[in-house]
């Protein structure tokens, strides 16, 4: 075994207790000892080196483009700005979204011509009833009812078994019945997968997801920023956005 693994554990020490210590227990000579001192000195080095603080990484920032036709819009479609979510009905995190921040930027952005918002799917494999809700959100747009049922269900992460979904379209004045068909087709369960796969593409590890760029001809050029983000947040994005 090499003097450098022998005495790792002492680089700690200081060097001069260690060294005249270890020279009458074990009898070495004056070079041995040299040497022992010297694979010290550079160990004690490797740990300050190791010690020091890491410099800043710049914050890494990823871009995306998506093309949003035929997609579920709320606002004007010749807004400038572009905002896109991919979310998760039974996400606990979308649902903070959609309570505490969501109005205010519908309120601020979205009603005054700013921004167009779209909706994208995420259902995560560990939530039983996403998939089924984003499937009923579609259903829904077959009856002019999208951006209310998605409302509802955003708010509700917990009541999204079938019955509950059918009881809220009740409410809504929708046809239940139909909507119940549809969505035990599973009709729109592909295109829900598809979104799935092109929200993994663009780096969306968890949910919910957004996009937020300049609007183009086929969707939006954007950055994707992740999570249930305060207003704040998105208002900062949004504001440098229009300079």
């Amino acid at each position: 075994m090499s003097n450098f693994f022998r005495y790792t554990k002492l680089a700690a020490l200081p060097l001069l207790l260690i060294l005249p210590l270890g020279a009458q227990e074990q009898g070495i000579s004056r070079q041995q000892a040299e040497e022992i001192l010297n694979e010290l000195r550079q160990i004690r080095q490797l740990l300050e080196k190791q010690a020091k603080p890491a410099a800043p990484q710049p914050e890494q920032i990823t871009r995306a483009k998506l093309n949003l036709d035929g997609f579920a819009m709320l606002g004007s479609k010749d807004a400038p700005l572009t905002m896109v979510e991919f979310t998760d009905y039974q996400c606990p995190f979308c649902q903070r979204f959609h309570v505490a921040t969501f109005g205010e930027l519908k309120k601020n952005y979205i009603d005054t011509g700013k921004v167009r918002f779209y909706s994208r799917d995420l259902p995560l494999d560990f939530h039983p009833n996403a998939l089924r809700a984003a499937q009923a959100a579609r259903c829904s747009a077959e009856q002019g009812q999208f951006w209310s049922l998605r409302n509802v269900m955003g708010a509700n992460p917990d009541k999204l078994d079938l019955e509950h979904i059918l009881g809220f379209a009740t409410d809504l004045k929708m046809d239940a019945t139909k909507l119940r068909t549809c969505v035990e087709s599973e009709k729109y369960k592909d295109s829900v997968q598809t979104d799935v796969m092109e929200g993994m593409k663009i780096g969306a590890t968890g949910t919910p997801t957004f996009v937020i760029g300049k609007s183009t001809p086929e969707g939006v050029d954007g950055e994707v920023m992740i999570g249930a983000l305060p207003y704040q947040m998105f208002d900062a994005k949004l504001k440098e956005l229009q300079k």
